[in-house]
């Protein structure tokens, strides 16, 4: 118990260090006498408010061009507008950008002029969501640590997309039309540094294949996967989040060692085809398996080694904190043995 806890508040501490020293990056401020008169101008399109010098704000305002970025501008926020492209043109100046809000726009492949965004050499958070998108874009700048492309129209990863990016902690491609063809071997490669993957929401018969092996965060709901390849978990050892609820995965699709992999701590396998109760790790935190098809629980198979001294019971198994099991097809009474074997701080059952 001591172990998992140990590790959790590793998995909280690493994320929250690669998140804070993002942020100091992104929040150190150029020395007021290092700007220019010129510098302090403000596109008539936008709001440049004074006591925030170093962003402009231009979301909402039907903009359909982007205007020229002061060179004083880190963070610059043009979501909800009705912009089509991103020319270089614009960014000549903007060397100092660390974050960059286009969501809700209509900005398509074709509409990104090639080093628009590979030029901006210090760029930290690239947000382009619900555009139309249909393959990630490419060139990106190596100094990017969070891509955002959810809700786009993304079908394609071209190769070495990924290969210069390996300060990427955080890639977001749910809500796209991602097919397994999307991928190749390789297609990750060279993102070192990824901790969370999120492809939920999208057409994924099979688990991807060959993902970096620092990812921690893996979300695959809403698609079509079926079955997890034996040994899957082998090239991605720190994987703490594992999220698979709403696929098709049933009993036959599993490894023979089921999820018995030691750094999972958070596993949901909701609203799959599963019937029996998947093997698991002794080190799970939390188990989401309702709405799926289970018809009885063996507490044999799930805890293994329970041994008795008198009338005492001393058991050995799973430590789960969190448990759902509803909207199964469970009949029978669950075993007390069942219940003593988690320590269950909260579940829900019925």
């Amino acid at each position: 118990m001591a172990t998992t806890i140990c590790f959790l508040i590793g998995v909280l501490f690493i994320t929250d260090t690669v998140w804070t020293q993002s942020m100091r990056q992104a929040y150190e401020v150029q020395e007021l006498e290092d700007w220019t008169v010129d510098d302090f101008d403000c596109p008539m399109e936008c709001f440049c408010p004074p006591s925030f010098p170093t962003a402009l704000y231009c979301e909402n305002r039907g903009l359909k061009e982007i205007p020229a970025i002061p060179s004083r501008i880190r963070y610059l926020y043009l979501e909800n507008n009705l912009i089509e492209t991103i020319p270089e043109k614009p960014f000549e100046n903007a060397t100092q950008l660390r974050w960059i809000n286009l969501n809700k726009n209509k900005i398509t492949n074709y509409g990104i002029e090639k080093g628009a965004l590979s030029q901006l050499k210090k760029l930290l958070f690239l947000f382009l969501e619900d555009n139309e998108l249909e393959e990630v874009p490419s060139p990106l700048p190596r100094s990017l640590e969070q891509l955002q492309l959810a809700r786009n129209k993304v079908s394609r990863i071209p190769q070495g997309t990924f290969s210069n990016l390996e300060n990427l902690t955080l890639l977001d491609l749910q809500h796209n039309k991602l097919f397994d063809n999307a991928f190749q071997r390789d297609t990750f490669k060279g993102l070192k540094n990824l901790m969370q993957l999120n492809m939920a929401k999208n057409a994924l018969r099979n688990m991807p294949p060959r993902l970096p092996a620092n990812t921690m965060q893996l979300f695959l709901d809403n698609n079509s996967i079926e079955g997890i390849p034996e040994n899957y978990f082998n090239v991605i050892p720190k994987v703490a989040f594992l999220r698979l609820n709403h696929n098709k995965l049933s009993d036959a699709g599993l490894p023979s060692s089921g999820f018995d992999v030691t750094s999972i701590l958070d596993l949901q396998l909701s609203y799959n085809r599963l019937t029996k109760f998947p093997r698991i790790n002794a080190h799970l935190q939390h188990l989401h398996l309702d709405h799926n098809k289970i018809k009885s629980v063996n507490v044999s198979v799930i805890c293994p080694t329970i041994l008795r001294a008198d009338q005492d019971a001393f058991i050995y198994g799973p430590q789960l904190s969190y448990l759902r099991l509803d909207g199964n097809e469970i009949k029978s009474p669950i075993p007390m043995d069942f219940m003593a074997c988690f320590k269950l701080l909260q579940a829900v059952i019925i």
